[in-house]
């Protein structure tokens, strides 16, 4: 197992190192996940505090917390790409899995606030299944 992986934004502009040591490994189904991610779910690990170093483009990071939840979005402003931040309370690191190029040690995941899952989402393991698009 390597000690730490890398990834970064869709552009390139952001890169990152992440300790390959996660807490937590979720999939969460809740609304307000789906809403920030414009997806089924949110995929995310949780580090500790001071699980990452930005090795390029930290300026380039932008981070909207919401002003009245506990809910946070860190992006690359000039593709949008999902990046890591850091809780508001700094004890912290999420990840978006998506950002990741390389694969994490993670043996702990969980699907959380599946009864909040959108209604559609059954019906992604009955959908066809292609390795480019369809034609």
């Amino acid at each position: 197992m390597k000690d730490t992986i890398s990834g970064g934004c869709f552009c390139g502009e952001v890169t990152f190192e992440v300790k390959n040591e996660f807490r937590h490994f979720f999939f969460c189904h809740c609304e307000q996940c789906r809403q920030i991610t414009g997806s089924a779910h949110a995929s995310n690990l949780f580090g500790g505090a001071d699980a990452l170093t930005f090795t390029a483009g930290q300026d380039n990071v932008e981070v909207f917390r919401h002003p009245t939840r506990s809910l946070a979005k860190a992006f690359c402003k000039t593709c949008g790409a999902g990046l890591p931040y850091k809780n508001s309370r700094g004890t912290m690191t999420i990840i978006p899995a998506g950002s990741l190029s390389e694969m994490p040690d993670v043996s702990n995941a969980k699907r959380i606030f599946w009864d909040d899952r959108a209604e559609w989402h059954d019906m992604i393991d009955e959908a066809p299944k292609f390795s480019e698009f369809p034609t």
